[in-house]
């Protein structure tokens, strides 16, 4: 079991940027990812990285604006996120998990280990 711990989450304005970090107690495991659900909404998928490979996965309302990006060195994934928009307000959760058909999947299901989450929020 790995424990993952965010931090980075607060109230910025649309178009601002932010960046989240999540310190992992070991190292990577072979899928880390971030995760984000919404009020009232399921949790989805921002972006995945390969740690050995560096693949990356983002979903469409993130692309061009949102990075993942690993620090070996210092076991901490982080989450740059830019021109942010009202709707990218969420909880946001680091996760780490094993290798799906060679690959990361974007299913929460397939990740077991969570951090606790860290809030974002985008206002006018």
């Amino acid at each position: 079991q790995v424990q993952l711990v965010e931090s980075g989450g607060g109230s910025v304005q649309i178009g601002e940027s932010l960046r989240l970090s999540c310190k992992a107690s070991t190292d990577f495991y072979y899928c880390m990812a971030w995760f984000r659900q919404p009020p009232g909404k399921e949790r989805e998928a921002v972006a995945t990285i390969a740690t050995r490979s560096g693949t990356t996965y983002y979903s469409d309302s993130v692309k061009g604006r949102f990075t993942i990006s690993p620090d070996n060195d210092k076991n901490t994934l982080y989450l740059q996120m830019n021109s942010l928009k009202s709707e990218d307000t969420a909880m946001y959760y680091c996760a780490a998990g094993p290798s799906y058909s060679g690959g990361c999947s974007s299913d929460p299901y397939l990740f077991n280990n969570w951090g606790q989450g860290t809030q974002v929020t985008i206002s006018s």
